[in-house]
């Protein structure tokens, strides 16, 4: 099993949830972060000057049998890139075990 975190622009999340839905990935957390990026420069908007460098983003955390694992980052690529510098990034990371709470099931099949 695999474990997919993608912190992906919050503008940027229903595209990435519809292809994960798409490629069969029909269960994952998400959470509102704010995270400090490359970008140095502020923006200005009538006038007010607005610092950049705190980046409001969507982070994904995403559990999948190791036969998803391409195809769910195919998903998040595809539908999360707009070609600008801050579309994201994707972690992956092994998970060694996981249980079914409800039943103490344990495996691969507790995810489907």
């Amino acid at each position: 099993m695999k474990k997919v975190e993608a912190i992906i622009r919050k503008s940027k999340y229903s595209a990435v949830r519809d292809a994960l839905h798409e490629v069969g990935v029909n269960f994952f957390s998400y959470w509102d972060v704010t995270g400090l990026g490359n970008e140095k420069e502020g923006h200005v908007y009538r006038g007010v000057s607005y610092s950049t460098s705190d980046i409001q983003r969507r982070y994904l955390s995403i559990v999948v049998n190791d036969d998803f694992e391409e195809i769910t980052i195919e998903a998040i690529l595809k539908s999360a890139a707009t070609g600008d510098v801050g579309d994201g990034k994707i972690f992956v990371s092994e998970i060694k075990e996981c249980y079914r709470i409800r039943t103490g099931d344990k495996g691969g099949d507790t995810l489907r």
